[in-house]
């Protein structure tokens, strides 16, 4: 039997929003790279990627 535990608290959603900065970073730096951007583009392309993620996932949220 499992217990129902409160998913929406403090500590959880800051490790999902950690994690999908994590993946947003590695799509947006991982892209740029593969374009051949230089080195500023590519840590900026990962911060707006990541950005999109986690505020589009917690906008998504918030309407349902």
């Amino acid at each position: 039997m499992t217990r129902a535990y409160d998913r929406n608290c403090n500590i959880c959603r800051l490790m999902r929003s950690l994690a999908f900065t994590g993946v947003g970073m590695g799509i947006g730096c991982g892209t740029a790279y593969l374009l051949g951007a230089d080195q500023q583009t590519i840590i900026t392309s990962g911060i707006v990627v990541s950005a999109i993620i986690v505020f589009g996932l917690l906008d998504n949220k918030k309407k349902s």
